[in-house]
């Protein structure tokens, strides 16, 4: 008899071989982020804006002089009068016994002594008020020694220096010493200050007021 061959057994197949993935690179750190605040902690002067606003909201609103009050405890209670002995009020309510001051509407006139020689009719006069009156501010020579020699003074300068008050006019009187030569500037001199100023080689000009 014919042997029969075996059919030859098929190689099994070959799986494909698998791509080789690409090498991983190293990703780079994240940078550190930034500390946020907290959110229970507000801004500062976010806050300090939105306090004093609240505050300017609670306070009362000033309208006119009718909304003025006395701080509370500061007053005492109305003086009740005519409401009885026990009050300490009764009876003539703090008005005395009988008479014009005690009745309703009285008035008088100022000064008024009830008929007798008021006070102001009873002192004596003495002098007058001179409505025509200059008052001057008044600097003495010793004060200007002050200055450095050469300077001109004027009642603006001697206002910077607290030497005049720079409202009214002035006038320069002879008291104390003077050894430099200055320019001074003034509403009026006595004669001695004249005189000692022009000694010391300065000049005198007379400011009209």
């Amino acid at each position: 008899m014919a042997e029969k061959k075996e059919p030859k057994k098929k190689a099994p197949a070959k799986k494909p071989a698998k791509a080789s993935a690409p090498p991983r690179v190293a990703k780079a750190a994240p940078a550190p982020a930034k500390r946020r605040r907290k959110a229970t902690e507000p801004d500062r002067p976010a806050a300090a804006a939105a306090a004093s606003r609240e505050e300017a909201a609670a306070r009362p609103r000033w309208t006119g002089v009718q909304d003025l009050r006395p701080a509370p405890g500061a007053t005492r209670p109305r003086k009740r009068v005519g409401r009885g002995p026990g009050s300490g009020h009764g009876k003539t309510a703090g008005r005395g016994h009988k008479g014009q001051k005690s009745r309703s509407g009285y008035r008088h006139q100022r000064g008024f002594e009830g008929g007798q020689m008021p006070l102001h009719r009873r002192v004596p006069k003495r002098g007058f008020t001179n409505i025509f009156r200059v008052e001057y501010d008044v600097v003495n020579i010793g004060a200007l020694d002050a200055f450095e020699a050469g300077d001109s003074i004027t009642p603006a300068k001697l206002a910077e220096r607290r030497l005049a008050h720079g409202r009214r006019p002035v006038k320069i009187l002879g008291d104390g010493k003077l050894a430099k030569a200055l320019t001074v500037s003034a509403h009026k001199f006595s004669a001695s200050a004249r005189s000692s100023i022009e000694a010391a080689g300065g000049r005198c000009e007379v400011l009209s007021r």
